[in-house]
């Protein structure tokens, strides 16, 4: 056999537009939607546990079909399913929109979830073979700017649909942008001619899957919710989770024709790449996460004004994609990603330093670091975990890397969110141990609110009552700020344990995935 450079698609631009349009609008979708849930509580007449499950629902499905992707490319045929999730994925946002009560909007949530599980990863996949070998940092580039930049703008571009029209509005811009990416995978996406339709259906994989994903996935969206393992049901999920994992792995090691195929992880490359995914995806969502939540919940920022904070790092992380694919193929990518590491730690210690007086240019420097820093960690990671797969192993490979990734970013949100509100408590209890009747400080604080509220009407006790609550807020909202401010420092620290990872990793310039050299 001939080897030889690939020289990749035609029309690899417009399969890049399309696939990138179809991974971007998934990884909207998956934000997009929680600023628009008061009013979804609102006009379906839905509680706060009962409204939640319209995220939880479509992150549920999508999170179980990831790891299947590869086996249902294969089985379906790579064109047919890509295509078919993507009208999928467009036709259930249409009947979201058209809901109008809460079990209706949740089941075509979940609907909408199954279809967009597939778009991310089939998307990964197609760029990789539609662009040749040398390129295959550009490719991993274009990808990225849906896979980073899709959760930074998806908060800002549902709070503006909401407020300038309605909530169903934020599922029906989903519909033309679907069609047309829909319509360009069907014209210029073909089969893989590596892939091969598995001779049976492993039902039990399947199931096994389900159970312990499900599971698992419930557990980190709720656990903080449910106070974690003082849960029964919390601590019955884990055991499910765990139990019906590890039968997975058995089952899929040993039967002929698994559903998902563990044994692609015997490649060095992937495993260490893969570890390094989960790490990766636990600092930057966790930093994600966290930033909007304070911005409107400390700084009383509306959703647009959010949106504004938060763009110059979404630029920057475009700009950073775009530069990180032109070098992956000149430089070691395990220097890219350590570089990335620095400036993603370096913009981490920035935000350490917020505070409630905190002004919107007080964000722009360590935003565009952290963008910056983000491009250039995404890009190298990815070629260098997928540096030893063949173009057969390449779908299985892709859906467990894009899985795990996504399973640090759950777990990352999930223990964050619980460090913030327990730290905030325990910062809380701290605090007003030093505001006493005996403190001059507080007490000339105190009678100021108090003399503010009598001189607009108050009596003196509900005006000492009033003044002592504005306080009491005044130390939550300092107790808040500590809280975040050391969850920024558990993510520069998270990310910053990249960097000895790396020397695990053999040098990779200008990786691809090894078959994709040969005709």
């Amino acid at each position: 056999m001939e080897m030889h450079f690939r020289r990749g698609e035609p029309h690899k631009y417009i399969i890049a537009f399309a696939v990138t349009l179809a991974s971007l609008l998934q990884v909207i979708d998956s934000s997009i939607v929680n600023v628009a849930l008061p009013d979804m509580m609102g006009n379906l007449g839905a509680s706060l546990d009962e409204i939640a499950w319209v995220s939880t629902g479509y992150i549920l499905a999508s999170v179980i079909v990831i790891p299947l992707t590869g086996w249902l490319s294969a089985f379906f045929g790579r064109k047919r399913y890509f295509v078919v999730s993507v009208l999928v994925f467009t036709a259930s946002s249409f009947m979201c929109g058209a809901s109008h009560s809460l079990g209706a909007l949740i089941f075509w949530r979940v609907v909408q979830g199954i279809g967009g599980g597939a778009l991310m990863t089939t998307s990964q996949v197609v760029l990789l073979e539609a662009f040749p070998v040398e390129e295959a940092g550009m490719a991993m580039a274009l990808f990225g700017l849906g896979v980073m930049v899709g959760p930074t703008i998806g908060p800002t571009l549902g709070g503006w649909i909401t407020d300038n029209y309605n909530w169903p509005w934020i599922f029906y811009i989903n519909v033309p942008l679907g069609l047309m990416a829909a319509f360009m995978i069907a014209e210029y996406v073909h089969d893989s001619p590596h892939q091969r339709r598995a001779p049976t259906v492993d039902y039990a994989g399947i199931v096994m899957l389900i159970v312990s994903v499900g599971a698992l996935q419930y557990l980190l969206e709720h656990g903080e919710r449910e106070d974690w393992f003082d849960s029964r049901l919390i601590t019955g999920l884990a055991i499910t989770s765990v139990v019906a994992g590890v039968a997975l792995v058995w089952r899929e090691l040993t039967t002929d024709h698994p559903v998902i195929d563990f044994r692609v992880l015997k490649h060095r490359q992937m495993w260490v790449g893969t570890i390094l995914g989960i790490v990766m995806g636990m600092g930057l969502f966790a930093s994600v996460f966290t930033l909007p939540v304070f911005l409107q919940g400390n700084l009383r920022m509306t959703a647009e004004q959010t949106g504004i904070v938060l763009l110059p790092g979404a630029a920057a992380t475009a700009v950073s994609m775009f530069i990180s694919g032109k070098l992956n193929a000149r430089f070691d990518p395990r220097a890219l990603v350590a570089t990335g590491a620095l400036l993603f730690v370096a913009a981490m210690w920035q935000l350490s330093l917020i505070t409630g007086e905190s002004a919107q240019a007080d964000f722009f420097w360590p935003l565009i670091l952290r963008g910056l820093g983000l491009g250039l960690m995404f890009v190298p990671l990815t070629t260098i975990t997928l540096a030893e797969m063949s173009r057969a192993e390449l779908p299985q490979a892709t859906g467990l890397f894009n899985f795990f990734r996504q399973l640090g970013g759950s777990l990352g949100i999930a223990g964050i969110a619980t460090l913030v509100s327990h730290n905030s408590v325990l910062l809380k209890a701290t605090l007003t141990e030093h505001v006493t009747p005996g403190d001059p400080m507080s007490l000339q604080r105190v009678t100021m609110f108090t003399r503010a509220f009598i001189a607009r009407g108050a009596d003196p006790w509900t005006a000492h009552q009033r003044a002592l609550a504005v306080v009491d807020r005044q130390i939550a909202g300092q107790a808040s700020v500590i809280a975040y401010s050391h969850t920024y420092i558990i993510a520069a620290l998270l990310v910053l344990s990249l960097i000895p990872l790396l020397s695990l990793v053999r040098q990779t310039r200008g990786s691809a995935p090894a078959e994709m050299i040969l005709e």
